[in-house]
């Protein structure tokens, strides 16, 4: 069973990234749960698919109107049968403006934490919460340079 539920799951994060690359907001909200909650990176609060919908289509009308994504699971815990915690990594590509307060990494990319609540019900797992967080740029290239670097750059790299 969480074998399959792992691939529904990465089907989940496929089909955001998907929605997202085409600045689709009703199939970025598709599986959101209509009383689920959306924090994004500057902490503001959202409660409803209505409001996370409003959200995202101000955000791919604006800001990061044409941006792509990448969404990499971390870790996919699952805390009951029907209950999952997915802990990602997202990059935002393609951003002509950056947030206030925020930095792009090596590469250009803004990126976050993305961390999901996902209940699964009629055989389909659904975003129940859905909490975001900055990633400091000096951090994630840290990581990058780490794991692209030989063994002895890398033990300094994560003593540092």
């Amino acid at each position: 069973m969480l074998t399959t539920d792992k691939t529904l799951i990465q089907q989940l994060l496929d089909e955001l990234v998907d929605a997202w690359n085409r600045g689709d907001t009703e199939a970025y909200g598709a599986r959101f749960l209509a009383d689920a909650t959306f924090t994004n990176v500057n902490g503001m609060f959202h409660d409803s698919r209505e409001e996370f919908n409003r959200r995202h289509d101000d955000i791919f009308r604006g800001a990061l109107k044409g941006t792509t994504i990448t969404l990499v699971a971390r870790k996919i815990r699952f805390i009951r049968p029907d209950v999952a915690v997915v802990d990602t990594d997202c990059g935002v590509f393609g951003a002509t403006v950056q947030p206030p307060g925020v930095q792009a990494g090596a590469d250009g990319s803004l990126r976050t934490c993305l961390l999901l609540v996902l209940v699964k019900q009629g055989g389909s797992w659904w975003i129940a919460a859905h909490h975001s967080a900055l990633s400091p740029a000096r951090r994630y290239d840290a990581r990058r340079q780490c794991a692209m670097s030989p063994p002895e750059k890398r033990q300094r790299l994560n003593h540092d």
